[in-house]
């Protein structure tokens, strides 16, 4: 039995058992020959969703009705740590992770949250388009687990957050307490002399107004998004992480699809690839022009600056290099490269 009809089948059950849903299963049977349903952990309203809106407006327009997506947000399917295992196992069509969440298979996803790696827009551009010599590679890493990378969406640069003076090199950071979200920016901060404490983003507001952490680390729409300013006054633009999304889809399923639908969805993908990453550019100036109105001071690091960070932030490469084998040497080797194009 195909994937395809199993899913059919499932459909007629659910009819069946249900009073009221046969007549609408029967009309959507006959609207659509392939639905796509797609588990997203983040609300509609964010960026993230109303990509999503566009890319199954896209495709049901392109395919007259023939294509059906269905978009199932604030994690009411599957929360973010179990999206790869259900879009690999084929429990559903589609899903959207942060791409840390396949660090487990494939260490040298991690590439992204490197220190300084990737700290300005043209290069994660650059690193992140289709095809890249740095996502070219971990899309077929992450093929391997059954799932297909049809799009990536941006969530911006990780900064930092303080009080009274900005955070210009590691000297700055010494013995404080700074809030991280994930272990690899815990070896970060832990590298450079600071004291990582994990605290959730709806968490972090309260921890700068109470004193809990000294030093704060948050995507720069968070400032905006969450009222920052109220509780800090500097952010020190240092972009040291990249926060990625991925757009996934189960590899059987894909194969199973008319090559006419795979077409329409790879072309709307490309679509939605391009606009998320714009959108997020200006969502990012937005917050910083807020941040600003509202009395924060933004300090833009020097060159000097920067070298500073990255040298305190070597033992974290040497870790990453030591235990991601030769995938994550290839890609870090490339993300290099990249740094010396597009600064030239």
């Amino acid at each position: 039995m195909t994937r395809l009809l199993r899913a059919a089948t499932c459909a007629a059950a659910l009819a069946l058992a249900v009073p009221g849903v046969a007549t609408l299963a029967a009309t959507a049977a006959e609207a659509a020959e392939t639905t796509l349903r797609i588990t997203l952990q983040l609300p509609m309203k964010s960026h993230l969703g109303q990509n999503l809106l566009l890319f199954k407006e896209e495709v049901e327009s392109r395919s007259n009705g023939e294509i059906e997506v269905q978009i199932f947000d604030s994690a009411q399917l599957y929360k973010d740590s179990e999206v790869p295992q259900a879009v690999g196992s084929g429990a559903i069509e589609m899903g959207v992770a942060s791409l840390t969440r396949f660090v487990g298979d494939i260490p040298a996803v991690d590439i992204f949250y490197m220190p300084f790696v990737f700290n300005s827009e043209p290069l994660v551009r650059a690193a992140t388009a289709p095809g890249s010599s740095v996502r070219g590679p971990l899309d077929e890493a992450i093929l391997d687990t059954g799932s297909r990378v049809l799009w990536w969406q941006a969530y911006g640069g990780a900064v930092l957050l303080s009080q009274d003076e900005p955070l210009r090199t590691p000297a700055d950071i010494e013995g404080q307490k700074v809030r991280v979200f994930g272990k690899t920016l815990g070896s970060f901060v832990d590298s450079v002399g600071g004291v990582p404490t994990l605290i959730s983003g709806s968490e972090q507001y309260l921890a700068y107004q109470r004193g809990t952490v000294d030093v704060g680390m948050t995507g720069v729409s968070g400032v905006k998004a969450r009222s920052l300013w109220e509780v800090m006054d500097w952010i020190t633009v240092t972009n040291h992480a990249d926060i990625e999304f991925v757009v996934l889809v189960n590899e059987e399923f894909w194969q199973e699809l008319p090559e006419a639908h795979r077409e329409i969805i790879q072309s709307a993908a490309a679509m939605a690839d391009t606009a998320v990453r714009d959108r997020i550019t200006e969502i990012e100036n937005d917050a910083y022009a807020a941040a600003k109105e509202n009395g924060m001071q933004v300090h833009e690091l020097s060159s000097a600056e920067v070298e500073a960070w990255r040298a305190g932030a070597q033992p974290v490469i040497d870790q990453y290099l030591a235990e991601t084998g030769d995938l994550g040497r290839q890609v870090y080797e490339a993300a290099l490269e990249l740094r010396s194009s597009v600064s030239n």
